[in-house]
């Protein structure tokens, strides 16, 4: 895995920063029912400017960090890199910098490689390095982009590049959870590029 940071047409694994275009609730002053909201998502909830945004709502982020934490890290199923593939392609596809970031350093991470994001990156549909990984990413272009016509035949496609039903339904909440959260944060705020944040 190279370690050069990735930048294809506008995305990259570099860790960005996320400007809101209101005011994020300031910690200092929050609610109880803000931080507990804040602390169900992660304890890095407390300085993300994303989080501190949604925190105006704390019943919606503590229903939304309940969903993601049970859907991206819930032991069993799929293996967690290829949730975070599954996020990344969404994200990709949807135009959300942010998240596709995030996501595709999770990915390598968990995969110890990242060349499927630099193919997710350049072009998703026709990324993946193996008959799986072309399964997944395939199917999760579908989904988020057309889910009213996924059928059994993209289901029997899973199943025969050897995922199992469990497998699928992890992938199909991954994908459904970014077709959402990438729509949120993207009228919520922008990202910001390393060179740019000074």
């Amino acid at each position: 895995m190279s370690a050069a940071p990735i930048r294809i047409k506008g995305f990259t694994n570099e860790v960005l920063s996320w400007k809101p275009w209101l005011d994020p609730v300031d910690v200092a002053a929050a609610t109880p029912a803000q931080l507990a909201a804040l602390d169900e998502m992660s304890p890095q909830a407390r300085t993300s400017p994303y989080f501190l945004l949604l925190a105006h709502q704390p019943e919606m982020l503590l229903q939304r960090s309940i969903a993601f934490n049970a859907i991206m890290f819930a032991p069993g199923g799929m293996p967690r890199a290829e949730r975070e593939l599954g996020a990344t392609v969404e994200s990709r596809v949807n135009g959300c910098v942010y998240c596709a970031s995030v996501h595709a350093q999770r990915f390598e991470q968990l995969a110890k490689r990242n060349d499927v994001i630099l193919q997710v990156f350049e072009e998703p549909a026709s990324a993946g390095t193996t008959a799986r990984e072309k399964a997944i990413v395939e199917f999760s272009i579908r989904l988020g982009a057309e889910p009213d016509k996924v059928s059994a035949d993209d289901v029997r496609m899973l199943k025969e590049a050897g995922l199992a039903e469990l497998e699928i339904l992890d992938l199909i909440h991954s994908v459904a959870l970014f077709a959402w959260a990438n729509r949120l944060m993207l009228n919520l705020g922008e990202p910001v590029f390393p060179a740019a944040a000074s």
